[in-house]
């Protein structure tokens, strides 16, 4: 097998350096050769000093269609590498990331400019979307002087929930945290969600879940109950759109309550709950556990589907 690492993102994001970064890191050598795909040609260039010594060897892709097996395999048999590291065109489809058989994705990274994130959130949310979607890390650099990096990183969340999600200004990693924008109080003896705070709510949740313990919540929700679903427990919560209509997500945790069995699929409920953490194996670990002390029937929202933006 060949080990595939992919590093995706718009023109002058940083890929380049990211991976000149990376390939002098004693943890990223090889002894054999490693074959760089560049997809795109910014303005940094690769150190030819560099290329020698990690023993990585350039190709161009000039463009998308001849990104293929084909092609690949030929550049296989030509420089015969232990593994490639692929700088990916961020405006070309995520479909065209195949590669033959028995090339196996190692890692894939997607790095961002967060001085530009704004624009092209704004108009190309559905391809960031595709292109973060398979990301297991996501960096964002040059965020110095970003104040809303708290909003960046729900956002993130929202396109991808299991990435690890990273900012770096020049002086290096930067954290962000999304307590100071939230737009309720964490103190209050019942914290009531609305259809626009609900969002905020889930994902500090995920990133935050210990300020959360002990703590009272209530929100309008629709009633999941999977098949072979455990005795007295639900999944309450709501459909949220990420990016575009096709990329609709349910937002929920799971939920203990004595008379859950009482519920239906898909029916609206006013839940009263207290947060605990603790082992559930569809989190694969520790999560948010709902004690719900109340559900109430509820009327349908004028808007079913919440937006997270």
């Amino acid at each position: 097998m060949k080990s595939v690492f992919i590093i995706n993102g718009f023109l002058e994001a940083g890929k380049t350096e990211f991976i000149s970064f990376t390939m002098q890191q004693e943890y990223f050598q090889t002894k054999g050769k490693t074959l760089l795909l560049v997809c795109e040609e910014g303005e940094n260039e690769y150190d030819a000093d560099l290329l020698e010594k990690t023993n990585t060897v350039v190709e161009v892709i000039e463009s998308k269609e001849q990104f293929n097996g084909s092609y690949l395999m030929e550049l296989e048999k030509k420089h015969k590498p232990e593994r490639i590291i692929v700088e990916y065109n961020g405006m070309w489809p995520q479909a065209n990331l195949r590669f033959p058989w028995h090339w196996k994705v190692n890692q894939q990274i997607t790095i961002i400019n967060a001085a530009t994130w704004p624009m092209y959130y704004q108009n190309m949310r559905s391809m960031i979307g595709e292109m973060v979607k398979k990301s297991e890390l996501i960096i964002f650099n040059r965020c110095d002087g970003i104040k809303d990096l708290p909003s960046i990183k729900r956002s993130m969340m929202a396109l991808n929930r299991d990435a690890e999600i990273v900012f770096e200004d020049s002086k290096g990693e930067v954290s962000a945290t999304m307590e100071e924008e939230l737009p309720y109080d964490v103190n209050a003896d019942i914290i009531e969600l609305t259809d626009e705070t609900y969002g905020i709510w889930f994902f500090d949740m995920l990133d935050m879940p210990d300020r959360y313990v002990d703590k009272k919540v209530k929100f309008l929700g629709t009633v999941v109950r999977p098949d072979g679903f455990p005795k007295g427990h639900f999944v309450p919560g709501r459909n949220a759109m990420t990016c575009c209509a096709a990329d609709i997500a349910y937002l929920g945790f799971v939920a203990k309550w004595d008379k859950a069995e009482e519920l239906k699929n898909y029916d609206w409920v006013t839940v009263t709950a207290t947060v605990k953490l603790e082992f559930w194996k569809d989190y694969q670990g520790v999560g948010p556990v709902l004690y719900a002390t109340a559900v109430e029937p509820a009327s349908k929202p004028k808007e079913e589907v919440i937006n997270l933006v």
